[in-house]
């Protein structure tokens, strides 16, 4: 087997992951999303963790999209199945999962490595990173959402700049916009990240993953099931429910009192 490009750590109560194939500056194969859908499990199923930072590792840059070479050689049908259906698959995991993620921009952010950001709840990006989604450019589409999830970001007309014009922003075009929520030097971005996460951790983990789930539903990320989860959340709560559960041991009608 060959070693893992996405690699997961922990510092108390803050997970890191990181992608790791700087040889190719993070461009995503098959396995790494295999592996990114791994450490979303691992992650949203560690009741220690608080908060998640995604970021590029070692490579000069953050993600430059999927790997041409993995997709290309794929006929319409395995295209489908196992590269745009799966990477929805995989983003969706991480835009919902419970905790907030913090996305450590580090440099390039192209096509589907932009997508990958846009999952994240909020990016800090180097002085130096860039944004674009080149897709055009080799006659096909944003693939990850980048026409969906980004438009909630930052709009249509600016999303449409972006597809159709597969123009770059820099790090200062992409605060303006609000694509990233702060620029600092590139030396400073790991410790700023981490400390952003160390503050956010400190906070109250279920208020924030429950503000997080509200913000997602406004947004139209996840409605159905975060009114679900509130809904089932509260009622469980209730002396009927404790009626609910002793009635069916017991073998008995219950008695609901509406509280």
């Amino acid at each position: 087997m060959s070693d893992p490009c996405v690699r997961l750590q922990r510092d108390g109560k803050v997970a890191t992951v990181s992608l790791d194939r700087p040889a190719k500056l993070n461009a995503l194969t098959p396995a790494m999303l295999d592996e990114l859908e791994a450490c979303a499990r691992t992650i949203d199923a560690d009741e220690t963790v608080r908060v998640v930072v995604l970021g590029g590792g070692p490579a000069k840059a953050f993600c430059v999209g999927a790997d041409i070479h993995e997709w290309s050689a794929l006929n319409p049908l395995d295209m489908w199945r196992r590269w745009v259906k799966r990477g929805h698959q995989v983003f969706d995991q991480w835009a919902r999962l419970r905790q907030p993620v913090i996305v450590a921009v580090n440099g390039h952010a192209f096509g589907g490595g932009l997508e990958l950001a846009i999952a994240g709840d909020i990016r800090i990006a180097a002085q130096t990173a860039q944004f674009a989604l080149p897709e055009a450019s080799i006659a096909t589409c944003p693939g990850w959402s980048g026409s969906q999830r980004l438009v909630q970001l930052i709009g249509a007309s600016r999303a449409k700049y972006l597809a159709l014009s597969g123009e770059r922003w820099s790090a200062a075009d992409a605060l303006g916009c609000g694509l990233v929520h702060e620029v600092v030097a590139g030396e400073a971005l790991d410790a700023r990240a981490q400390a952003l996460a160390q503050a956010m951790a400190s906070k109250a983990p279920v208020a924030l993953q429950l503000t997080k789930l509200l913000v997602n539903a406004a947004a139209g990320e996840g409605r159905e099931a975060a009114l679900e989860a509130m809904a089932g959340a509260l009622s469980a709560t209730t002396d009927d429910a404790a009626e609910g559960l002793a009635s069916f041991r017991e073998k008995r009608g219950a008695n609901f009192e509406g509280r």
